[in-house]
């Protein structure tokens, strides 16, 4: 991670080398900082404070990067200041970082729940580790998006002292290669080291921990010694790869969750840009190639198990397929047994499970519900992307009748009992949760006021504007503004669209009367940094402020 925490260069020359290949470098350096926080905002301090387990990075005495978990019980995480997070935990006995956790060491940490699949990073230092735990000083802390999370359910449970064993390998066993091949989570360490020019100082390590997700099978062994890890799409600040082109050394961990059990790898890994391996790997943008020095394996250690959540009895049949734009098509599911659908809330989304190939395990994917939580029936609205396998496939090849299994509905991005004035705020397809949240509003008649702007790139690119544009009509409490950034020769101003741009502060004041509202905002991690800082800086209160991002 970058060591720089100024607005205007909050990443190192590694991450700025990764970005600039493809194309991210300015669009970045514009509002990057702004994401990038050198403190923890109440959200995440919140969020961390409610986690039975953190997974945490750091180098042992040699300088070899290693990622663990550290867990207890609810509350084992305290957060005494926004600067701060102490742990009241260590690593196990015989963990490749049982000795590394001293005052002063760089570590990494990202908190994530998997039920919600929420997550959060952070990078920092060690300010004081004694038997108590460690305490955690912030040097950048940022939200992730919710992409490639398996969703899980934990369950706490006691150590069996007697079934614990740690034992360390140089070559991966058979029943590691099974483990790994039947893995759909991993975590990574990474870091950036940074030589002193005083030689009163030791170098200093800029460390980060990752997640990485996929298909059961999505890691590929290659040989005793060797793991192939597919890189896909996510927000392209490249901390991961960034610290990778600066410094090989990787920690990986694996998690068995069914057994409480940890896997630890350290290595070397080189990564694969554009070669015609990379082609293999369906929806990758890269590969990490790993070549594999040595591992720790600890069984039994962990006091959680996790479980997959029940699925949808007899899955869901597709009864409707509209076509909402060029790029969107919405996907109408029921019951294929006929029983009652679990209830959802306005702004959850929909894990659903896709076969994508006969030899593959199923892949997951989750998508917002888009539809009001009185209807019979589930809707998702899915752009389809180019690199997007899940999102292709839904597209080309299911059809009305098809059967497609899912979980129940989750997600914390919710419609609050609104009894101040809600406004929604969209980018592209970060309409369809919005568009829920507006009939469940418009259906709950307490609001005072409903205001919804409506950012898109044109006509042809607007899911769902015209069941929002009947909405409109038929309720006089609720008002739509519709901008469109770059307007084709058949729209019209003031018929299509009300304004040229983008959603701007100015624009919120401009036409929201009171601002003592609650603000629902959904669109990529760049327009949703931007529009919290301006919501902000006209008074609005950071916990009236809510935000998910694609």
């Amino acid at each position: 991670m970058a060591f720089n925490t100024s607005p205007n260069a909050p990443f190192h020359i590694g991450e700025q080398q990764a970005q600039e290949r493809v194309d991210a470098r300015e669009t970045l350096a514009h509002w990057g900082g702004r994401a990038i926080r050198p403190f923890f905002p109440e959200q995440h301090r919140d969020f961390f404070r409610q986690l039975p387990f953190i997974i945490a990075s750091a180098r042992d005495k040699n300088g070899l990067p290693w990622v663990t978990m550290l867990a207890g019980d609810i509350g084992f995480i305290s957060s005494p200041d926004k600067a701060h997070l102490h742990f009241s935990a260590l690593p196990n006995k015989g963990d490749a970082l049982e000795h590394a956790f001293t005052d002063g060491a760089e570590i990494g940490l990202i908190g994530i729940e998997l039920e919600s699949r929420r997550r959060n990073r952070a990078s920092g230092s060690v300010t004081k580790a004694d038997k108590s735990g460690i305490t955690f000083a912030v040097s950048q802390s940022y939200g992730n998006c919710p992409q490639y999370i398996s969703e899980r359910e934990w369950q706490h449970t006691n150590v069996d002292d007697n079934k614990i064993s740690v034992t360390q390998h140089r070559h991966l066993t058979p029943s590691m290669k099974k483990w790994i091949a039947s893995a759909d989570t991993l975590f990574i360490a990474s870091g950036y080291s940074e030589d002193s020019h005083d030689e009163n100082k030791p170098s200093a390590y800029g460390m980060d921990a990752s997640h990485r997700g996929g298909a059961a099978g999505f890691v590929t062994i290659s040989n005793d010694n060797k793991l192939v890890i597919p890189d896909y799409s996510g927000n392209n600040f490249f901390n991961t790869i960034g610290n990778l082109l600066l410094d090989p050394l990787i920690g990986l961990l694996f998690i068995d969750f069914d057994t409480g059990s940890l896997l630890q790898l350290s290595g070397r890994a080189k990564i694969d840009w554009d070669s015609e391996k990379v082609r293999a790997y369906q929806g990758a943008h890269r590969l990490l190639n790993i070549d594999i020095d040595k591992i720790v394996q600890l069984d039994g250690v962990l006091p959680l198990r996790w479980r997959l959540p029940e699925g949808i009895k007899g899955g869901l049949m597709v009864t409707k397929k509209v076509v909402e734009s060029d790029d969107v098509t919405s996907f109408e599911l029921v019951s294929h047994n006929q029983t009652a659908l679990p209830v959802f809330r306005a702004g959850q989304f929909l894990p659903i499970q896709l076969a994508l190939s006969a030899q593959d395990a199923l892949t997951e994917r989750t998508y917002s519900l888009s539809n009001s939580p009185t209807d019979e029936h589930y809707r998702i609205s899915v752009k389809r992307e180019s690199h997007g396998l899940g999102s292709r496939y839904l597209h080309d090849a299911i059809q009305v009748g098809d059967i497609i299994q899912a979980k129940k509905p989750n997600g914390d991005f919710l419609l609050k009992f609104p009894t101040r004035p809600v406004v929604l705020i969209s980018a592209g397809i970060g309409a369809t949760p919005l568009v829920s949240m507006l009939h469940s509003a418009i259906q709950s008649n307490v609001a005072p006021s409903i205001h919804f702007f409506y950012g898109a790139r044109n006509g042809t690119h607007a899911p769902l504007l015209p069941e929002i544009r009947v909405l409109e009509k038929q309720h006089d409490s609720f008002h739509l503004d519709i901008l469109f950034s770059q307007p084709s020769e058949q729209d019209t101003l003031g018929e299509d669209y009300d304004e040229t741009g983008r959603i701007t502060g100015e624009l919120i004041q401009r036409k929201v009367a009171d601002l003592n509202a609650d603000f629902y905002l959904c669109g990529p991690t760049n327009f949703l940094t931007d529009l919290i800082i301006k919501l902000e800086a006209l008074g609005i209160r950071r916990d009236h402020i809510y935000s998910e991002s694609f």
